[in-house]
């Protein structure tokens, strides 16, 4: 089975000297296609950045990136933000969304950067709303919508391009609990029934109870990888 991605000591260092700090320090990961991962551990862990260098939104200090078979840490500019437009998903605890933009036009948007034909982006758009249960809500802009439905655009945004990967930092974070059970219940139906692979940074218990894989952070180290069967 090809890896979505694959890290080889990955690491972020920040300061030098006496002010050295390891925020990530010699990450070996590979994630399989179709794992609903969970990264969690303490603040400080490493689990926001180790996220961020996966999704190169950061350059590592030392260490590669390979997703889709490419070392994305070797890119720079155009070539990493066109790569990361097509092969990868994002969901912020922020939404992200763009305020003037409609619920379906948020979703359209990368699909037009992509260059993918209307009447594609019209229907994938449509199927892509319905699944995340906002059929109706299409026409609407992020201020006409509640945070967890802003959070179901953003869902639906990640994952209507059909990236390789969707990385979720916190994304239940600004929600109540019933909430974000309900959206956590949908993307894991996503990844069941259409083989997305997520990989989360998060402190819920409720992310951790339904991963199939927790991968423990420690001062920037991996303490514990645990696979479970579901």
């Amino acid at each position: 089975m090809t890896a979505v991605i694959k890290t080889h000591q990955l690491s972020r260092h920040y300061g030098r000297g006496d002010t050295l700090v390891k925020a990530l320090d010699a990450v070996d990961m590979t994630i399989e296609p179709g794992e609903f991962t969970a990264i969690v551990g303490p603040s400080g862990s490493g689990k926001s950045t180790l996220l961020q260098l996966m999704g190169g939104l950061d350059v590592p200090t030392l260490g590669e990136v390979w997703l889709a078979n490419k070392a994305i840490s070797a890119m720079s500019g155009r070539e990493l933000s066109d790569f990361r437009r097509d092969h990868i998903g994002f969901i912020f605890q922020a939404y992200n969304l763009i305020p003037v933009l409609t619920a379906a036009e948020n979703c359209e948007y990368i699909m037009l950067l992509q260059g993918v034909p209307e009447a594609e982006r019209k229907h994938r758009v449509q199927d892509m709303l319905a699944k995340v249960g906002l059929s109706g809500k299409e026409n609407r802009r992020p201020g006409e919508l509640s945070g967890g439905q802003q959070q179901r655009v953003a869902v639906a945004r990640a994952m209507v391009s059909q990236p390789d990967l969707i990385l979720a930092d916190e994304p239940t974070a600004n929600l109540d609990s019933h909430t974000g059970k309900d959206l956590l219940d949908m993307m894991h139906d996503l990844n069941r029934n259409d083989g997305m692979t997520f990989v989360f940074s998060t402190h819920d218990p409720m992310i951790m109870e339904r991963a199939n894989r927790l991968i423990s952070l420690r001062d920037g180290r991996v303490e514990e990888d645990d696979r479970r069967v579901r």
